[in-house]
């Protein structure tokens, strides 16, 4: 009985811990104009206007691009809506964002687009 009341309280714990990740947007037109061969994962730099239209669903990826500068990886010409309840502070909704990616994963990517002699 004792067991069975410890696995219960396992089960729980980890239930809790492991929520499941929301997809807020995809970008569609990628896989419909090029052949992905695979994807990464990487964070965005946001501001809190950002955030919270991004929670509202107000985000735009159609035409966006990631691109190497300066040994950072920056998203370009995506469109975050500006907040509707924003105040002065709000955010330009087609800013350049810097995308957070391990080095690894980033330096994995610089030797596979270096041409080929």
């Amino acid at each position: 009985m004792a067991k069975q009341a410890q696995a219960k309280n396992t089960q729980a714990r980890a239930s809790s811990n492991s929520e499941a990740i929301k997809v807020i947007t995809v970008n569609r037109q990628a896989y419909h104009d090029y052949f992905v061969e695979r994807t990464i994962e990487a964070g965005i730099s946001l501001v809190g206007t950002e955030i919270k239209s991004i929670r509202d669903g107000k985000v735009n990826l159609r035409g966006s691009y990631a691109i190497a500068r300066n040994g950072e990886l920056w998203l370009e010409n995506a469109h975050i809506a500006i907040y509707e309840h924003g105040n002065r502070y709000n955010h330009e909704p087609m800013r350049n964002r810097k995308l957070c990616c391990i080095d690894a994963r980033l330096s994995n990517l610089k030797q596979k687009l270096r041409p080929r002699a």
